[in-house]
């Protein structure tokens, strides 16, 4: 999984919130153009409906979340993704943080999510992305179930995409008096809220240390895993008396930071004092991913030696009495020493307790797997109720990271997992051979890199490309897609397709641990079947990385422009492969590319645009734009569009169109501001409408961008243009999806502040549907309006 890299995503495309800020134009990037003269709206618009092209799942959903005591009230969260809440008259999933805006991208991941046990409205997330030394996680928090959120800053950070991320959870909401929750923090230590999280302060008590930033990268992945939970040692609810019996347990990193000699910590007064419990001796070094408390206080813990996702063993279960440890299950034998325990869930008492326990770092589905494993005698037996049983799609597996399982505290039978691709479920756990269904509807998880639309009358909608799922060839908007190079790819990072002939598809993308030099691949039947190109560009698998792109002019041609490097061309379907006459790309330090783009009515025009990359290059490069009248054999400069008002900019920021119904239409989006050229290039005039919101924190770079992807689709009838332009970026001071009728003069908004994804990037607007556009969230999927 390449998770670890969607620092990138759509949330940062679009301004993501953590690291960016404010306007440099006084260092002559123009990226705080003032807005023109904005027209009414266009009397053809009308207010859009959202709604998701179709994939399921798609994503690690690291934890599971069910209100102890009323029915189907259930939070998924995911690690880029978003939360959702399941939804039990439809069957599906609601995305409860869709309202997040476009600088909320880093924290749409959700390192830990709690509910107040005697309110089931009241809903708290913690939000950030990755792990630091400095304060930037959020607590979002909600009174109607995630429909709408207020928020806190905290004073440390938060790893929702860091590793070790389904440990927990970590929140915790004390059932007894409902003010107080805990934080078990990854670099910080234990933290303490009185007034429903408004105001956080350290638990020092048990610890004052904070990691500093040195030792935050001395851990693995740089993803500390600190203090991993807290447990509320009571049976009882709602008595307005804090509870005074806690548990909270530390991992190795943390504990050696800060001088703590024990995994697991109990305190009988509420946290004023704590005292260390000594674990078993077998489990020394190791973590505690998840604890669970029984109704009649027994407690259940699991000890694994890595962090995960899919932590890998040896790994045990015990549980304890208060004075006594019993071992329960132990993966620790040659056979099973790389198994790990993720997920644990306990329902009832004494010795008619039922565990499931789900055993990590286990791929496939074969005889003898574990995958959950089941106990009705407190842990005395074991039974396997997963691999190897029935489920719903029959071609449906596992996928290895069973890191948390929960059965549902009001129904025995009901038993999830989570895996890297959504989530799993059984609804007759004590049949012999329960049955597995896959309850994805509504979690779209995936981090679309490209999107393009074909022309009317393609027996397809719509290419999708994203990290860790390769790219889709999409027939219906509403069913997952079942064509594609499936396999061929880790992930994939463009797509594109014949104009002439849209049966004729080529695509581009990361090799597997299996195919290391399988890069590209082409279909002629519309995705039905696909083959790889016979060689790669020379380039392409040095340099497998998401600034890239692949323009195709005509059945068997292409160019391909990998990150950081040349393009080069085929007419061959790949048989061999020619560099362009293109110049190299300096260095900056970042991930870098040509967007290489065909004209749609003349495919021996070819387009081809350097963004820059980063705007610390603006003092020796200049962003630039080239055009081929040869297919993309060759390219000659645009000497006016360096001085046309354009701005430096990351590929993931900038993005360039043509107008497939006339030659040499271009529109482009350079992360600042909207530019047109109707001449192929040679000439461009710069769209005063769009303009940066800046941060006062950083000089250089905005805090939202004011035009980060651009595309063109079907008009309207009466339109003044013969194609509908949308752009994502800030029009009159509003962030937003804009569409304009009338080649770019007014501009309607098209989304509204509950639509916002945490982002919007990478667009496609239909050929044959005037209106509809296609568009990526923040990790939220492909999405289109109708």
């Amino acid at each position: 999984m390449h998770k670890m890299r969607l620092i990138a995503l759509a949330g940062i495309v679009a301004g993501l919130a953590a690291g960016c800020g404010g306007s440099d134009a006084d260092h002559g990037n123009g990226n705080t153009v003032l807005a023109g003269t904005i027209g009414s709206a266009s009397p053809t618009i009308k207010p859009a409906r959202f709604a998701s092209v179709k994939f399921g799942g798609g994503g690690y959903v690291p934890g599971l979340v069910f209100h102890p005591t009323s029915p189907d009230v259930l939070y998924a969260r995911t690690d880029v993704g978003g939360a959702y809440r399941w939804d039990p008259a439809t069957s599906s999933w609601i995305s409860i943080t869709d309202g997040f805006g476009p600088d909320e991208g880093g924290y749409h991941g959700s390192e830990t999510l709690a509910l107040d046990p005697n309110d089931d409205q009241r809903v708290y997330l913690g939000g950030g992305m990755y792990v630091s030394a400095d304060g930037h996680a959020r607590l979002y928090i909600s009174t109607d179930r995630g429909n709408h959120w207020t928020h806190v800053e905290l004073p440390f950070s938060a790893g929702g995409n860091s590793q070790g991320r389904a440990v927990g959870e970590r929140l915790m909401v004390d059932p007894n008096d409902s003010t107080i929750l805990f934080y078990a923090t990854r670099t910080a230590g234990l933290w303490k809220s009185t007034d429903r999280g408004q105001t956080w302060n350290q638990v020092t008590s048990l610890s004052t240390a904070k990691m500093t930033k040195a030792q935050i990268e001395a851990t693995y992945w740089s993803s500390p895993v600190g203090m991993e939970q807290v447990i509320f040692d009571t049976n009882t609810k709602g008595t307005g008396s804090a509870t005074q019996t806690i548990y909270t347990a530390v991992a190795p990193d943390y504990a050696g930071v800060a001088g703590l000699n024990h995994a697991l910590y109990k305190t009988t007064d509420g946290g004023a004092s704590w005292t260390g419990i000594a674990t078993p001796a077998d489990v020394q070094g190791y973590i505690i991913p998840h604890m669970v408390r029984a109704k009649d206080g027994m407690m259940y813990v699991a000890f694994t030696k890595g962090i995960g996702p899919g932590a890998n063993g040896p790994a045990r279960l015990y549980k304890f009495d208060g004075t006594n440890w019993t071992l329960l299950k132990s993966y620790d034998d040659t056979q099973w020493s790389s198994f790990g325990i993720g997920g644990l869930s306990v329902y009832g008492t004494g010795a008619h307790t039922r565990i499931a326990l789900g055993v990590t770092n286990t791929w496939g589905n074969w005889q003898g797997q574990p995958v959950v494993q089941l106990s009705d005698d407190g842990g005395a037996t074991w039974r396997e109720i997963a691999a190897m049983m029935p489920h719903v799609p029959a071609n449906g597996s596992f996928s290895g990271w069973m890191d948390d399982v929960e059965i549902d505290p009001n129904n025995k039978d009901r038993i999830l997992h989570v895996t890297g691709g959504g989530v799993v479920e059984t609804r007759n756990a004590s049949d012999a051979t329960p049955t597995w269904t896959f309850p994805n509807e509504g979690i779209e998880e995936v981090a679309t890199k490209a999107l393009m639309a074909p022309p009317a009358g393609a027996k397809y909608t719509l290419l999708r490309s994203g990290l860790d799922v390769g790219t889709w060839v999409q027939t219906e908007l509403t069913k997952r897609p079942t064509l594609g190079p499936n396999g061929f790819f880790n992930s994939a990072y463009s797509a594109d397709m014949a104009w002439s002939n849209p049966a004729y598809i080529a695509t581009i993308g990361a090799a597997t641990w299996d195919t290391p030099d399988r890069l590209g691949a082409y279909s002629t039947d519309s995705g039905a079947t696909w083959t790889a190109f016979a060689t790669n560009h020379p380039d392409a698998k040095a340099q497998q990385d998401e600034a890239a792109s692949i323009a195709v002019t005509k059945t068997g041609s292409a160019v391909w422009a990998p990150s950081s490097s040349v393009p080069a061309w085929t007419a061959d379907n790949g048989n061999t492969w020619t560099y362009t006459n293109l110049p190299p790309l300096a260095n900056a330090w970042v991930s870098r590319g040509y967007h290489v783009v065909a004209d749609r009515k003349n495919p021996n025009k070819v387009y081809a645009y350097n963004s820059g990359g980063a705007w610390w290059q603006q003092w020796s490069e200049t962003a630039r734009f080239f055009t081929s009248t040869d297919g993309g054999h060759t390219f000659t400069e645009s000497t006016t569009f360096p001085t046309s008002g354009t701005a430096l900019n990351s590929f993931q920021a900038t993005s360039v169109a043509v107008n497939p119904n006339v030659e040499g239409d271009i529109w482009l989006a350079d992360g600042f501001n909207i530019l047109h050229s109707t001449d192929s290039g040679a000439n461009w005039t710069k769209l005063n409408v769009t303009q940066s919101i800046p941060d006062p924190d950083n000089a250089f770079q905005p805090k939202i961008y004011g035009a980060t992807s651009i595309a063109l689709g079907k008009a309207p009838a009466g339109a003044k243009y013969s194609a509908s332009i949308y752009v994502v970026g800030v029009i009159n001071g509003q962030w937003g999806l804009y569409r304009s009728d009338d080649g770019g003069v007014n501009w309607t908004r098209y989304n509204d502040d509950l639509h916002q994804y945490a982002g919007i990037s990478n667009l496609a607007a239909d050929q044959a549907v005037p209106g509809r556009v296609y568009f990526a969230g923040a990790a939220r999927g492909v999405l289109f309006t109708y």
